[in-house]
């Protein structure tokens, strides 16, 4: 991969803060809470913070939607923290994008057979190097990550009830795992409102920044001139299926198994 000063540039925009508190705003004052109390008239207002040129822009109506028969302000809250989640792991996704593209690898084995990183400047043939085992342990990790990012306690209020937070991750238990605290793994002080207001707008465009640069890396390798600014074989082309993390798409794959044990039921003609 050619180097770029755009792509050292996007990245240091990704990377010039970690907010490590989120706020909503209340529409009854000028001072944000921690409570969940957000409505469609506190995301018009944030909206305008984030981007003053696009402001509120809403074209499935999603602010006004009642998800899981929890009330507007639940929903708000769910499609908030989703938004936050996605955008790390974009942000996530392009930093590793670009580090592998240069071919930055981790200087142990991958397997404890002695079996190297696989070697290579194509992020997606780099993924698609590494065994299905390895990418089931993968996506166990991040079932479990889920799992445990859903719960609910006296110390971590679900982000969808009176009180939550989107975004934050709730602690390990020191009992049970000497693990960081996803939420603020370096133990940054607590900062102030304004500071938290910030960092909320900060985390929000960058992650919304990320999954577009995320998509337009993948874009440019499977569709050509698909993104005019990396022409030129600024990245190599892609014949895989992106879409597809075992090497072939599960879902026709199922179609597909689902079809012919019917028809191997019914005994029906192919």
């Amino acid at each position: 991969m050619q180097s770029s000063n755009a792509f050292i540039s996007i990245l240091l925009v990704l990377l010039q803060e970690v907010a490590v508190a989120f706020t909503t705003y209340n529409k009854h004052g000028k001072q944000p809470t921690l409570c969940l109390h957000e409505t469609k008239e506190d995301l018009v207002e944030l909206a305008k913070k984030l981007n003053p040129l696009i402001g509120f822009y809403d074209p499935l109506n999603l602010a006004a939607a009642d998800l899981f028969d929890n009330g507007n302000e639940a929903t708000i809250g769910f499609l908030r923290h989703a938004e936050i989640k996605h955008g790390r792991v974009a942000m996530a996704a392009f930093v590793g994008y670009i580090v592998h593209a240069n071919e930055i690898r981790f200087p142990f084995p991958m397997r404890l057979d002695g079996t190297p990183f696989p070697k290579g400047d194509n992020p997606p043939e780099l993924w698609d190097a590494i065994p299905d085992a390895g990418k089931y342990q993968i996506f166990f990790l991040i079932f479990l990550l889920e799992l445990w990012g859903e719960t609910s306690t006296e110390e971590h209020i679900h982000y969808m009830k009176e009180g939550g937070i989107p975004g934050k991750y709730p602690d390990f238990p020191p009992e049970l795992f000497s693990l960081p605290n996803l939420y603020n793994p370096f133990n940054f002080p607590e900062r102030d409102v304004q500071a938290k207001e910030r960092g909320l707008r900060v985390e929000i465009n960058n992650g919304r920044l990320a999954m577009i640069g995320i998509l337009g890396f993948l874009a440019a390798q499977t569709v050509p001139d698909s993104v005019p600014s990396l022409r030129n074989h600024v990245l190599p082309d892609y014949n895989g299926e992106v879409m597809a993390p075992f090497g072939e798409n599960a879902i026709i794959k199922s179609i597909d198994a689902i079809r012919d044990a019917t028809c191997g039921f019914l005994a029906c003609k192919p």
